[in-house]
């Protein structure tokens, strides 16, 4: 028998990094979308994958009317909320900021939730903004910061989408610049 959910029980919307290693409790995890916004490699990291004056490059939403935006959305119990929030906030310090989102689910229920989901807008002081995508793949190849190389970031959120069965044109086509830049020894 499944136990009745609190109301105060927290969906979290992964679709970057959270998505493969979101390093906080939680009870459950489902494929989930959001609508209206595109996943886009236009946040600079200064604290993850750069450093201050040589950042790396992680996804954000962007408005996008038509976009629908898949990741991976946990389920945090009432209890665990406060705790999993500070640490979060810890974690997406580097110009994200939390909002709420509505998110869909492909099966079961409930079909649909509120959740909240960390998203860095255009005007914090690491936002990028878009470039041509070989321009991003040069910045990618070239960064890294304390949690790795940047191109394992980007290289890791492909897999991960693809093992999911989850579809991203932006993601995929950085993730095979990349790749074939490190091929070349870059």
């Amino acid at each position: 028998m499944v136990a009745e959910r609190s109301r105060e029980d927290l969906w979290i919307f992964g679709y970057g990094s959270l998505i493969w290693r979101p390093a906080f409790e939680h009870v459950e995890r489902r494929p989930a979308s959001i609508r209206g916004h595109a996943r886009r490699f236009w946040q600079g990291s200064t604290d993850h994958r750069g450093v201050p004056g040589a950042p790396g490059r992680v996804v954000t939403l962007v408005p996008e009317p038509a976009a629908v935006c898949w990741g991976v959305a946990f389920r945090v119990v009432a209890a665990e909320r406060d705790g999993v929030l500070r640490g979060l906030d810890h974690r997406e310090r580097g110009g994200f900021d939390r909002v709420p989102v509505d998110l869909h689910f492909r099966e079961g229920s409930p079909r649909r939730a509120e959740g909240i989901a960390y998203v860095a807008r255009a005007g914090n002081p690491n936002f990028l903004g878009p470039a041509p995508l070989d321009e991003i793949a040069g910045q990618v190849r070239r960064s890294r910061g304390p949690s790795g190389p940047n191109p394992e970031y980007v290289l890791r959120l492909a897999a991960t989408l693809r093992a999911l069965g989850l579809e991203d044109e932006h993601v995929f086509a950085l993730a095979e610049r990349v790749g074939a830049g490190r091929e070349g020894g870059g």
